[in-house]
Order: structure tokens, then sequence, then C-alpha cells
């Protein structure tokens, strides 16, 4: 039995602890926060699932680290160091930083080998893309390992061979998240349409295949030369849009979302639910 220590009991943290105890890993759980014990209060009848407040208890004898604390550098800086001391030599430490470097994180450490960048998408536990890079001085053997305990995991893990901010999947969304705002704050449609539009094509074919991959059907028989010779070809004209900085257009489209989705705790509740259920609908589809 594997087992890992999750460090940080937030919601990417408890969600990778639900994706190993749902793979039988053993799960230890750390966080300095007063009330753990209230957080972690849905594993309390599960003998393989502990929490604890010592950092050092917490990672000693895991096969992965996964750390999930604050995005600040100087924070991840202070937990690394600690992990290094306590954990087995054998152990792969992973951080889930959706923009910090393990380079940078290690920049400080006696031992960089092992350190590396596993960054979900989030939940975790339904979400199976899994960014894995490694810093400047990451052995490939740890590399492999966590590639290795991933897929584990049920995960599906992807080597990103550069290190550079936002890594893939983020600065594909923050693309796409640029445009979307810029398209609703000129009035072109709203954010419920957007979304509708996204669901009803872009994300549907996503779902099944990939960008590249659809580019290849896109140009029939001729493939991708076909299409980006004649579709391409116009549509590569096109000026992308800036969103405006401005603070009142800001605030009006939050409002305009939070009046669409609702905000506070029922609506993110209600939310979610319909997230995870369709997730895990789209997911058992794709599985057959």
């Amino acid at each position: 039995m594997k087992t890992i220590a999750v460090v940080g009991a937030g919601v990417i943290g408890l969600s990778w602890a639900r994706l190993a105890r749902e793979n039988d890993w053993q799960v230890v759980i750390y966080d300095p926060r007063e009330d753990l014990d209230e957080v972690v209060s849905e594993f309390a009848n599960d003998p393989q699932v502990r929490a604890t407040g010592v950092l050092a208890d917490a990672v000693a004898g895991a096969d992965l680290v996964q750390e999930n604390g604050p995005e600040r550098l100087e924070v991840k800086r202070k937990i690394f160091a600690e992990i290094l001391v306590a954990a087995d030599p054998t152990a792969v430490l992973a951080t889930s930083s959706s923009s910090i470097s393990a380079t940078s994180i290690a920049a400080e450490l006696d031992d960089a080998s092992r350190v590396v960048v596993g960054h979900p998408f989030n939940p975790p536990e339904l979400m199976p893309l899994v960014e894995v890079l490694p810093g400047e001085q990451t052995t490939q053997e740890a590399t492999d390992r966590a590639v290795e305990l991933y897929k584990e995991l049920g995960r599906v893990p992807v080597v990103i061979h550069k290190e550079l901010p936002g890594f893939v999947a983020n600065r594909l969304q923050t693309a796409l998240s640029r445009e979307a705002r810029y398209l609703v704050q000129q009035g072109v449609v709203s954010a419920a349409e957007l979304d509708t539009i996204l669901q009803n094509s872009l994300g549907l074919r996503w779902a099944t295949i990939g960008l590249f991959e659809s580019n290849v059907l896109g140009g029939g028989p001729g493939g991708i030369r076909h299409l980006f010779a004649g579709v391409g070809a116009e549509t590569g004209k096109i000026e992308l849009g800036v969103p405006s900085a401005d603070p009142d257009v800001i605030e009006d489209m939050l409002e305009h979302v939070e009046s669409t989705y609702g905000t506070g705790n029922e609506a993110f509740e209600r939310l979610r639910e319909k997230r995870d259920q369709r997730t895990r609908a789209v997911l058992t589809a794709l599985s057959r």
C-alpha cells in the first residue's frame, strides 16, 4: 500500500486525499490549523487516513509528498526545507503549484533532485491531468517516479519540457479567458451565452479529441494542411480583443456573472454538485 502525505488541507489537498483513498493508498494530512480535525471529519471513520499538525510526522514514510500550501514562493521554500529533512530519501517531493516552478522552490535547498511540480487541474479527484514539471536539478529518476505514482492514482501525467509561468493548461485557459472577458464586456454575448457556446462546441469537442487532432479532421482528407490553407488562412487574420482593465468595467462584469450564477455557500455547493456529476458522467462515457 502506497502512502501520500498531503501537505495543506485546503480544497486541493482534500481532493488529493479523496483520490488517494479511492485508489487504496494510505493518507496522512498535515495542516497547522487548529480546526484540522473538523476539516478532515469526512475521513473520521477511515483507519487508513490520519491528520497531524506536525509536518515531519506527516511526510515520514510517504511515497509521495504532495504540497498544497499558499501560492507564495517564500512559504513554499520554507515548507520544502522542512519536508526535505524529514521525508524518506526515496520519496517524490511534489508541489501542486499552478505557477511557481520547481527550480524557484528548490533554489535554496541542499538537495533539489527530487522536487517536482505535480500540478493538477481542480479538482484532482476528478480531473485526470497532472502537469509534471521537473526543475533544473530534478533527476530523471525522480521525474519518472512521479509519473509512475500519478499513474497509480489513475491520473494522466504529462511531463512539461520547459519551465514557464502558468505551465501549459493555465496558459491555454488564460488565453481563452481573456477573449471571453472581452466579448462579455463588449456586450457581444452574456456570460451565460458564452458558457453555452463553449459547452456546446469547443468544450464538447475537446473532451473527446485534442486541438491539433481536430485540426486534422477539420481539413478533411487533406488534413491540417488543407485546413490551414483554407479556413485557417481566414481565421488566422482575426485580431483578438483586449479585455478592459478599467475597475468599473471589471466590477460590472463581476456583478453580471454573480447575478447569473449566484454567490456564497449555497451557490458554490450547487455549482460544484453540477460540475462533479457532469464530469463523472463524461469520464464514465469516455472510459467505455
